[in-house]
């Protein structure tokens, strides 16, 4: 189910290489699809595109899954707002779960059970919080870390908020965090998504990807 309530124009499906490239575009909403095995990245999102949720998905067989903000130049996607929630990484994955630059990126009760590089990125002082996720580390000891900052020296990404509240970290998986904890966000808790408990992940994802809708039933 792909949904776009404002701009199908600035919506496109196998772009340069995309599954999904979302250009200069706001109001979308990408629930319960599955997707593996594109040439460039399975969702991005660029050039001022804000205001996108990305849910109940199953992703898998890919290297870069999810790009928010193309350039470390370009400050218009200072404005981008994006929801990953409830999605599913699984098998096969490499990095970009997402990659984020500039913007603001709530990623809340998602399961990630695989990762070659790393989980969650990011370039250009993102505020990314993490909240209620599961992220099971793979056995290789240098892929431990659920993050990773983008040419940037500590002296500058510690300043850049990266939260983990209430995240399941198994396997040896740790998550960096960035910021002053007290830090108030441009955003309130109303404007997000509620978190649930790490430990809720597998009966909140256990549905995801494509509904197995059959002609004439209402899914």
């Amino acid at each position: 189910m792909i949904r776009d309530s404002v701009d199908h124009a600035g919506l496109r499906t196998e772009s340069d290489g995309d599954g999904i490239s979302v250009f200069g575009s706001s109001n979308l909403w990408f629930d319960h699809l599955s997707m593996s095995n594109c040439k460039d990245g399975l969702i991005d999102a660029i050039q001022g595109s804000t205001a996108i949720t990305i849910s109940n998905c199953h992703f898998t067989r890919h290297n870069d899954v999810m790009l928010f903000g193309a350039s470390d130049a370009y400050a218009g996607d200072s404005i981008m707002q994006v929801t990953v929630a409830f999605n599913h990484f699984g098998r096969g994955l490499v990095q970009r779960m997402p990659r984020c630059r500039w913007g603001f990126f709530h990623v809340v009760n998602n399961d990630y059970t695989h990762w070659l590089m790393y989980a969650i990125g990011g370039s250009q002082h993102p505020t990314i919080i993490s909240q209620g996720n599961r992220f099971i580390a793979p056995p290789n000891l240098a892929a431990k870390e659920v993050t990773k900052r983008d040419d940037a020296p500590q002296s500058e990404w510690k300043s850049w908020t990266w939260r983990s509240k209430g995240d399941l970290l198994m396997n040896g998986a740790f998550f960096v965090q960035s910021g002053s904890p007290s830090k108030n966000w441009k955003f309130s808790r109303l404007d997000m998504i509620k978190a649930k408990p790490g430990t809720f992940v597998p009966r909140l994802t256990r549905f995801s990807g494509s509904l197995d809708c059959k002609v004439g039933q209402r899914c």
